[in-house]
């Protein structure tokens, strides 16, 4: 306790604050990159004419308040008022639309990743560039208020995320980190830069509208891991701690974005490694070794925030449904005059579902709380579906719903590990669907068929990350990378259980996956007769 004293009141710690979907999270660590305090603060997005946004207002009240719950947790746990930090890192949910003008006012509120608007310029786009741009990408939002004829298009004179938004606010610099950049436009991995090409065609398409700017005068600096990204001014650092107790002039770590901090916490930023995050959403992200053959509408190509390609699929639709069943049996267990706590209810259900079928026994369901891409599915239907001769039982069923959990994320990477032939050495598993020991494992296991890890001890997620990386900007030697700061210094000795996947659930999930496939015309029909 004295030694994490000593280092507080030093400022040799760093913090690491995440803006999650439904909640912001502080982290603050000491120069082992331990977790010595932490805060967060709940919040919700709100759907305002047609659009899911954060208000400023919420921005900066969540960002403090969150702040404060850190610096409260310091001061009960140590004894200790917070002043001074070694370095400081924002991350946020990826990409979206915020753009201001010369004043440095917003000109529209916040589109988040969560808004699907600009599929139609998506599609225009990816057929331009013959690369695949998804709708949530700040780009797509952008050609999207071109498309519409926005009125304040004109006006823009830049274009952020959420944490470029903050950072800027706090430091001065206008600057985004590489991982988090590949999202708001295709990012050139030979020269860490926007793409050459794409931005001469995208400029085309400014010249021809007639507006007052070209792609490159709008967008942020792009910063690798370990750059200098400005230092917190005085009006940044009364901004984040109103009290007056923060000194200015931490330095600051490249903001990132969530997958790329994911893929920190996991230690997968090395080519032949990937990660999968599995929780209300699900997605994968495998660190290629080359460009793709092709571009494929089920696979982003991202970065890592050192700059590698990276193939992601991201799957709207994971654990909700299956919560949902979960919630189903634990109401009819109060009925039977029987109290289950909850993770006793689904350490229960999840091992009932090892027991199963290797194929499910004929049991097929979908988990479509919301519409999915991937599938082409519009909207959201869940479904259990079976024939008459199917073995429905309660360990086939669970079994076919985890399976389904998964379902769209196997039809993403078998496109990637079969279609393209990726390599993959290792993968490390996150999220709710790997709280009961061993069944998501190796059920993901099955469905990838390679090796996957979860951490014994699971890091503090994306905030933690954000935290490592704010570390290493102040502490790496000359010529250290991300990756060898990772190995040597963060993850060496922790301890992890790998699980190999089985021959025998490898061929269940196949079989089960061609089902699954055949019977997606029954959802898609299913989204038309039932409203």
């Amino acid at each position: 306790m004295d030694q994490i004293k000593k280092a507080i009141e030093a400022g040799e710690t760093a913090l690491g604050i995440e803006f999650g979907s439904t909640r912001i999270k502080a982290v603050l660590v000491d120069k082992e990159n331990t977790p010595i305090a932490q805060g967060g603060h709940e919040w919700e997005n709100k759907f305002v004419n047609g659009i899911w946004t954060y208000s400023l207002d919420d921005i900066w009240n969540g960002l403090r308040d969150c702040y404060q719950k850190m610096a409260q947790d310091v001061a009960s746990r140590y004894g200790v008022t917070l002043k001074k930090i070694g370095a400081i890192g924002f991350s946020a949910m990826m990409h979206g639309y915020m753009v201001f003008d010369k004043e440095n006012n917003l000109l529209v509120p916040f589109r988040t990743w969560r808004n699907n608007n600009a599929a139609p310029a998506a599609e225009k786009l990816t057929e331009l560039f013959s690369y695949h741009i998804p709708a949530r990408w700040s780009i797509a939002h952008l050609y999207q208020a071109i498309l519409n004829k926005e009125e304040h298009v004109k006006d823009v004179v830049f274009q952020t995320t959420l944490e470029g938004y903050v950072h800027w606010m706090l430091t001065g610099k206008k600057v985004i980190g590489i991982g988090e950049a590949s999202g708001m436009f295709p990012i050139d991995v030979q020269t860490k830069q926007y793409h050459g090409k794409m931005v001469e065609q995208f400029d085309g398409i400014l010249q021809a509208e007639g507006l007052p700017f070209r792609i490159k005068d709008i967008l942020p600096q792009i910063l690798v891991a370990g750059d200098d990204a400005g230092y917190l001014t005085e009006e940044g650092a009364r901004l984040l701690d109103p009290t007056g107790n923060l000194q200015a002039g931490i330095p600051f770590a490249p903001p990132e974005g969530d997958a790329g901090t994911g893929m920190v916490a996991t230690n997968a930023i090395k080519r032949r490694t990937g990660n999968v995050s599995a929780g209300t959403s699900v997605f994968a992200m495998i660190v290629l070794e080359k460009e793709l053959s092709k571009a494929y509408d089920e696979i982003d190509l991202v970065t890592t925030p050192v700059g590698d390609l990276v193939g992601m699929v991201h799957c709207n639709n994971c654990t909700s449904d299956l919560n949902a069943w979960v919630s189903l049996f634990g109401e009819f267990a109060t009925l039977a005059g029987v109290e289950i706590s909850r993770p006793a209810l689904y350490d229960m259900l999840y091992f009932a579902a090892e027991e199963g079928e290797k194929d499910c026994g004929g049991v097929l369901a979908y988990n479509y709380v919301s519409n999915e891409h991937i599938t082409k599915i519009d909207e959201g239907r869940p479904l259990v579906v079976r024939t008459s001769e199917s073995k429905f039982n309660l360990r086939n069923f669970m079994r076919a719903n985890l399976f389904a959990s998964l379902g769209v994320l196997k039809t993403g990477c078998d496109i990637l590990l079969k279609e393209e032939g990726v390599k993959l050495d290792a993968i490390t598993g996150h999220g709710g669907l790997f709280k009961t020991e061993r069944v998501g494992q190796s059920f993901l296991a099955a469905a990838i068929n390679a090796p996957v890890t979860v951490m014994k001890t699971a890091g503090e997620g994306g905030a933690w990350g954000m935290a490592v990386l704010a570390n290493y900007r102040v502490q790496k030697q000359a010529g250290e990378s991300l990756e060898s700061y990772l190995d040597e210094k963060v993850f060496a000795g922790q301890e992890g259980i790998t699980l190999a996947p089985n021959k025998e659930d490898v061929d269940g999930f196949e079989a089960f996956a061609s089902r699954y496939t055949a019977g997606l015309p029954v959802v898609r029909e299913a989204v038309k007769c039932i409203k």
